[in-house]
């Protein structure tokens, strides 16, 4: 397996994101509504509109959002190719189309919340299952046959980190919604992991 795993003690984590955010859970301000005025994507459950936050929701959101859209260039290089297998095709198709809206929820916590939509410095890379440039290079050189072998292996460990990011913020998050995003997110790629494997397996 060529996915590389990155490994930022979660506590160090923790301490930027408490920089940027305190302690202690703080109140969103008005629902979908960014610093600049502008409306942004948030769920449409209004009890959570205005629902209290704190650093672990803001480094949740902060290091998915990357991570999510990693996973989305990786299914378009795959999906590029000619010749790929139909189940390979369908898995990434759906993996894309759960993740790319996911994308805009995270950032519209991040913009109604104040906070930064990148965590400081090199942080993010510190983050489980992360591709290598190196890794997307050898999935973008790969034939079709390869290439359906190389993204299943590297997906199953991306979402494996994407898992333990979402565990994380179910024990420790205060938003609602993000906590609920979490939970949905362990139980689907969990699922997307067994059929991946079961795909790999028969390819």
């Amino acid at each position: 397996m060529n996915a590389k795993t990155f490994a930022l003690p979660a506590a160090a984590l923790l301490a930027l994101a408490l920089a940027g955010c305190g302690a202690t859970a703080q109140s969103a301000p008005a629902a979908g509504t960014a610093h600049d005025g502008h409306t942004m994507p948030m769920s449409s459950a209004p009890s959570a509109a205005g629902a209290a936050f704190n650093a672990q929701d803001v480094m949740f959101a902060q290091m998915m959002v990357p991570h999510h859209e990693q996973a989305v260039e990786m299914s378009e290089i795959v999906l590029a190719k000619p010749g790929l297998d139909g189940r390979v095709s369908a898995l990434a198709q759906q993996i894309k189309g759960a993740q790319a809206p996911e994308i805009a929820t995270l950032k519209g916590w991040l913009g109604a919340w104040n906070q930064p939509s990148a965590m400081p410095g090199d942080a993010g890379h510190g983050m489980e299952g992360m591709l290598s440039a190196e890794d997307l290079g050898k999935l973008r050189a790969a034939d079709s046959g390869a290439a359906s072998r190389l993204f299943l292996s590297q997906m199953i460990a991306h979402h494996e980190g994407a898992i333990a990011m979402a565990r994380t913020e179910k024990a420790g998050g205060a938003h609602p919604d993000a906590v609920a995003m979490a939970g949905s997110i362990v139980d689907s790629q969990a699922k997307e992991v067994a059929s991946m494997k079961d795909l790999l397996d028969s390819l």
